[in-house]
């Protein structure tokens, strides 16, 4: 098989659909450099590692300056990522796939792609997605039900630590956390995982003659609930358990419709104390830990 002509050829097709099909240079772009990865690792294994750069000097002089040995290379990269599971999503550019190909876990791959096509992110966004470690700072559990495609549940997707943006403040209140959280409020929602909106900053209850006010009050539109966030700056503690339980019910009995369902509560706090959290008897509640970035 002569696997130079068949690699040449279709580049040159590739090359004409980018000029005159524009609506789908992605899918002719992704088809493309995965015959042309799967050719060239074939070629590198009757040919030798030196092939690469062979083709690469003739595509660069006949095709286009652009196919030179790191381009190649990659397109390689890209074949024996797709071919070791990872989808060939046509919603994603070529682009986005380079910006994945250095990762070597595949269901952190998976993962992004699916975020990517889900969040309609751009090459930055998935940039900074991966930067902040956002697969990583998922709870193991929720890992576990993505990989054997489980559908999560509204916390399992609460990022862990949260990020929370620092606009040089040394010393950090709850006051202040809760102003650099509503300084960048679509951030701090896409930490939380998808669905969450906003509803009101310092929400004002009244519990019998005393009037309390939640931190933060959210809606859920894929759980269908309200979220109740409590912001503490210490470490977890007990009675931020029943501070938030008796907010949370305070919504259901008040707030809540009898379409809707019932209320969960985030604690956002310094630091997390699990041992506090495996003997709360509400499953309602879950505890995250804030990391602030300057």
């Amino acid at each position: 098989m002569n696997y130079y002509n068949e690699i040449k050829d279709r580049l040159i097709d590739n090359e004409i659909n980018r000029r005159v099909k524009n609506y789908s240079i992605n899918k002719s772009d992704l088809d493309t450099y995965y015959y042309v990865g799967k050719m060239l690792s074939e070629a590198g294994k009757h040919y030798g590692e030196g092939i690469i750069k062979h083709y690469s000097l003739k595509l660069m002089s006949e095709v286009d300056k652009k196919y030179n040995t790191t381009t190649l290379k990659r397109i390689r990269q890209f074949y024996l990522m797709i071919e070791k599971g990872a989808p060939l999503g046509h919603q994603l550019s070529w682009t986005h796939y380079r910006i994945l190909i250095p990762l070597k876990d595949k269901d952190k791959i998976n993962y992004y792609i699916d975020q990517t096509i889900q969040r309609n992110l751009s090459k930055r966004e998935l940039e900074e997605i991966i930067k902040s470690n956002e697969y990583e700072r998922l709870p193991w559990n929720t890992k576990k039900k993505l990989i054997n495609k489980e559908e999560p549940e509204i916390g399992d997707l609460v990022k862990n630590p949260i990020i929370i943006k620092n606009n040089n403040y040394e010393i950090v209140s709850e006051k202040i956390l809760q102003k650099l959280i509503l300084e960048d409020i679509p951030y701090f929602l896409e930490q939380l995982g998808p669905g969450f909106t906003f509803v009101k900053n310092e929400y004002k209850i009244k519990i019998g003659s005393n009037y309390n006010y939640i931190d933060l009050l959210l809606f859920n539109y894929e759980f269908n609930c309200f979220v109740v966030i409590e912001l503490k700056i210490t470490e977890l503690k007990k009675e931020h358990i029943g501070q938030i339980e008796v907010y949370m019910n305070y919504i259901d009995n008040n707030l809540k419709k009898h379409n809707q369902d019932k209320t969960i509560g985030i604690i956002i706090c310094k630091h997390d104390n699990k041992f506090i959290m495996e003997y709360s008897s509400d499953s309602r509640i879950i505890s995250r830990e804030f990391y602030l970035m300057s």
